[in-house]
């Protein structure tokens, strides 16, 4: 995961409505739908509250595991372009 992705969650983590403008975004729905997929739901929770908690370590690693893929990448850059706005 690049740097710029890692600030983008720690910014979003500091900022609740832009979390939730984001993934009310037809890129934050699709995001949800492919980490669910790839780590289960109950695993996306968990790693969800963590992050609320402060520790965004199991979310990274699942946005990292995303990135691995084009469309997950291509997901990931489009979500940190909205985020910046």
């Amino acid at each position: 995961m690049d740097d710029k992705t890692k600030q983008t969650i720690q910014q979003m983590n500091q900022d609740p409505a832009t979390v939730q403008r984001l993934l009310t975004s037809q890129d934050g729905r699709r995001l949800i739908q492919m980490m669910s997929q790839a780590n289960g739901g109950p695993a996306l929770q968990q790693a969800a509250t963590s992050a609320i908690r402060g520790d965004t370590s199991q979310i990274m690693q699942m946005v990292n595991q995303l990135m691995q893929s084009p469309e997950g990448a291509a997901l990931v850059e489009r979500i940190n372009q909205a985020a910046k706005k």
